[in-house]
């Protein structure tokens, strides 16, 4: 089946030439336009589609907006946001709206369309060729995170209000490298622990955490200071 693509933004041209580009696909097809976020939000519910790729400045409601409702309705679509600007506010703000992804139109054309594949396989995070720009440019990270405050390894923190007083040292630890956008093999081998295990630790982040997705733990990862945010 074909994955159905929503695309939105107030530049006509751009609208034609993503139509063309995905056009050109077996395994994507478009099925709606819009120019604006309003518009956007209205589509999203009449036509269901699996993915959205959502400017961000348009007239009216803007795509972090638009963001935010279209990711709110029942079943909700993929979002892709796909803009010229990349500052923190935009990356940032956009995540925290619910978009699985966030790409410049300046990266190559082959680029965005494995970006619409990935966040339509729910994967957002795991295709870091795709991904990672979104991270490098919200987060400046060392290559070994700083260690979170934290009882002992392998011993369960303290209650506190934080979202992740639930969660152990390692996983602590697990989260704060999904954050930087690491995958499952790049994560086992920072930690020296086998890829199923890795996965496992990443799995029970997801319930423990109730994360829609790996972006969704990155932006958790961002809050709770486990990774710091660009200044």
């Amino acid at each position: 089946m074909s994955v159905r693509v929503l695309l939105v933004d107030d530049q006509p041209l751009m609208l034609v030439g993503l139509g063309i580009l995905i056009g050109s696909t077996s395994d994507l097809e478009v099925v709606g336009e819009a120019g604006d976020g309003r518009e956007a939000v209205r589509l999203v519910r009449e036509l269901r589609p699996d993915v959205v790729v959502m400017d961000i400045r348009m007239p009216g409601m803007d795509g972090i907006e638009a963001t935010r409702q279209a990711t709110a309705e029942p079943d909700p679509p993929k979002v892709l946001v796909l803009t010229t600007f990349d500052d923190d506010e935009y990356v940032y703000g956009a995540l925290r709206a619910g978009a699985s992804g966030f790409l410049l139109k300046s990266m190559a054309l082959d680029a965005i369309l494995d970006a619409i594949r990935v966040v339509a396989a729910g994967d957002a995070l795991i295709a870091p060729s795709v991904t990672r720009r979104l991270i490098a440019d919200f987060a400046e990270t060392s290559a070994t995170p700083a260690a979170p405050a934290a009882p002992e390894p392998n011993t369960e923190p303290a209650a506190d209000s934080s979202p992740i007083a639930g969660i152990t040292y390692r996983e602590r630890e697990v989260l704060a490298l999904v954050g930087q956008g690491l995958s499952n093999t790049e994560i086992a081998e920072r930690l020296v622990i086998s890829a199923a295990t890795a996965k496992t630790h990443v799995a029970r982040l997801f319930a423990k955490l109730e994360a829609r997705d790996r972006v969704h733990l990155a932006i958790i990862a961002f809050d709770t200071g486990l990774v710091p945010r660009r200044r």
